[in-house]
């Protein structure tokens, strides 16, 4: 999709200078910063959104990035918005954007406190960036380098769930031959999913819970790689655990994905969590009181990457092979 390879990405992060200020700065895998401010952990992260849903773009531009905030177990509090579109792009376009950007921010309690809007010759279509800041007392951060071995690793929703959502938004008549029109209206209603807030803030609050990252861009294959590489573990992962639902096999199957693409899909709101075994239950009991089912689908190990798949054992996809765009770009 947009993302640099690893290696390029390392090059541009190697020019920041280190600041013995900053907690966890810029790194590969970690979907937000931290730094200390009075005796708290400060966390930062910020997103881009585009290419989604006019109807639905302020709602996730808020919440891709409190999303990240609140898998380090902080409550995301303050936002900076920016808002930028084509020179043709009419005020009213802004209006309604904000408008929902602004509800978005009210549902989750996040005061915005600066933004930029323009209108620019060099872009094509809208962009929004969001910056959210969330504090967390010092023994409660939460990060992705901090799974062990003996973990379970834990699945909070369908695989693959924000892929079918948006081509169900995007693609409508397509989804309605694939699925069938009642199928394909359930989904369109469902892009709150693309969300993990409320859930991610409780499962912190559980205490069981090693590390947590959400399963964006690149899917399981991209998540589960970076959780592992954060925290010096391997894991094993079984392919008949996985929670993949009829309308990612339909998917498949029309678009000839191969499995490695269907582990790859875009899920923004389904969260990988390192999981004690001893809070089994209560990490359970907690995502269903948020109306979410507990998918285990293996365990972390001390050093090997592995996917068990028809009681055979192989080595689980190193870089992700993402189809979303494939699947929901208008043709």
């Amino acid at each position: 999709m947009g993302k640099l390879p690893d290696q390029e990405l390392q090059k541009i992060l190697s020019c920041i200078k280190e600041d013995s200020r900053v907690v966890i700065p810029p790194m590969i895998g970690y979907d937000s910063g931290v730094h200390e401010v009075d005796g708290k952990y400060m966390v930062v992260a910020s997103d881009p959104c585009t290419g989604v849903p006019e109807e639905w773009f302020g709602y996730l531009l808020i919440n891709y990035a409190a999303s990240d905030v609140a898998l380090s177990g902080a409550k995301p509090q303050f936002c900076t918005i920016n808002l930028l579109g084509p020179r043709s792009t009419k005020p009213e376009v802004f209006q309604k954007i904000m408008k929902q950007t602004c509800q978005a921010a009210v549902e989750l309690d996040i005061a915005i406190v600066r933004g930029h809007t323009g209108m620019y010759d060099s872009l094509q279509g809208l962009v929004g960036v969001a910056t959210v800041y969330g504090t967390v007392n010092l023994e409660k951060l939460i990060t992705p380098a901090n799974a062990k071995p003996g973990d379970l690793i834990l699945c909070t929703k369908p695989l693959g769930l924000e892929t079918v959502i948006n081509f169900a938004l995007i693609q409508k008549e397509l989804a309605r031959d694939l699925f069938g029109a009642e199928v394909q209206e359930k989904f369109s209603g469902m892009v709150r999913m693309q969300s993990c807030v409320s859930e991610a803030l409780q499962l912190a609050k559980t205490g069981g819970v090693h590390a947590m990252h959400d399963a964006t861009e690149g899917g399981v294959v991209a998540a589960l790689n970076e959780l592992a590489e954060a925290s010096g573990v391997g894991f094993r992962v079984d392919w008949e655990k996985l929670a993949f639902s009829r309308e990612v096999l339909s998917l498949q199957n029309h678009f000839r994905l191969s499995d490695e693409q269907v582990l790859s899909m875009s899920s923004t709101g389904t969260v990988l969590v390192a999981v004690d075994f001893q809070a089994t239950k209560k990490v359970m009991e907690t995502l269903r009181q948020n109306g979410l089912t507990a998918y285990f689908i293996g365990e972390f190990t001390e050093k090997e990457r592995v996917m068990v798949k028809h009681k055979e054992e192989m080595p689980f996809p190193e870089v992700p092979i993402d189809p979303y765009n494939l699947i929901v770009s208008e043709k």
